[in-house]
């Protein structure tokens, strides 16, 4: 199933409910006040009897009538974990575009791992603020993130898998000038808004292979990304194992895995986003993220 953060009209704080395919927000609380309140990583915390529960309030319960996404989880445990230069033509095109301060290599030996904290957290259709962005070289980076279910330390590669909850989608928006200036790179992708997430949750159970997931990007309608996620450097489990080994992992943190080719920096000269663009990111099964930028 597909779960989301929602809000009602005129009301304070949040809801969980499921996403149906012709878009419509299915107030599981309504039928079932085990599933109350909107807090999406305490419900992940719930395990195998709290999805049980969303499961079986989903065949009965009511459309919420003037629903409004929220990023499915909108203040994680931890920052969001994400991976840089973790597709091989992205990594050669982030090489020789001049932005990169990080490395001299092309392909990393290891992940190449940092984060993004919870004030960059957006929802679908929330604008992306590129006047924030002094050096105004904003850029886009379609993912696909991975949302950990039974947290741990020590994963191993074999175990990852058991370890996650669900799959949905980031854009990590960066300013590809401070990147370069900072060399560390929270500073040009962890300003304000630039880590739009959703629209929802698809649950573990309906992705048996997560190599098989599909992502595109468009701006203003023009494709400029497109990959099977079968393309990582490093895969999923490689990721997981990679950061439990040193950080504990927690039901409901996030790791967007990297994205592939066709990023701004890769045009000669780089396409940066400019008011008024508008970024869809699309993964088959999870939905389309869609921002417009100011």
């Amino acid at each position: 199933m597909r779960l989301v953060t929602f809000k009602k009209p005129n009301t304070v704080g949040t809801h969980i409910g499921a996403l149906r395919e012709d878009g419509a927000v299915l107030d599981l609380a309504a039928v079932d006040a085990a599933l109350a309140g909107g807090n999406m990583p305490a419900f992940i915390s719930g395990g195998a009897a709290a999805l049980d529960h969303a499961r079986k309030a989903a065949l009965t319960a009511p459309v919420a009538e003037g629903a409004t996404l929220c990023a499915p989880i909108p203040q994680p445990p931890k920052n969001v974990f994400c991976v840089g230069k973790n597709y091989f033509e992205h990594a050669a095109e982030f090489a020789g575009s001049g932005f990169d301060a990080s490395s001299k290599e092309v392909v990393p030996e290891a992940p190449v791992v940092f984060s993004k904290p919870a004030t960059a957290i957006i929802a679908p259709g929330e604008p992306i603020l590129a006047h924030l962005d002094t050096s105004a070289s904003t850029d886009y980076e379609g993912e696909l993130a991975v949302v950990i279910g039974k947290g741990g330390r020590g994963i191993s590669k074999a175990e990852a898998l058991s370890h996650v909850f669900g799959y949905t989608i980031v854009n990590d928006v960066t300013a590809r000038t401070l990147q370069h200036k900072h060399r560390q790179w929270i500073i040009g992708k962890g300003i304000d808004s630039f880590c739009p997430m959703g629209p929802a949750i698809l649950t573990a159970d309906e992705v048996p292979d997560p190599t098989k997931l599909h992502l595109t990007t468009h701006v203003n309608g023009e494709k400029r990304q497109d990959v099977l996620v079968a393309a990582l450097i490093f895969d999923i489990p490689t990721l997981i194992e990679c950061i439990s080994t040193y950080i504990t992992l927690e039901p409901g943190d996030v790791i967007a895995t990297g994205t592939p080719v066709g990023v701004g920096i890769g045009f000669k000269p780089p396409v940066f986003l400019k008011q008024g663009d508008v970024v869809r990111v699309e993964v088959a099964g999870i939905g389309v993220l869609e921002n417009p930028v100011l």
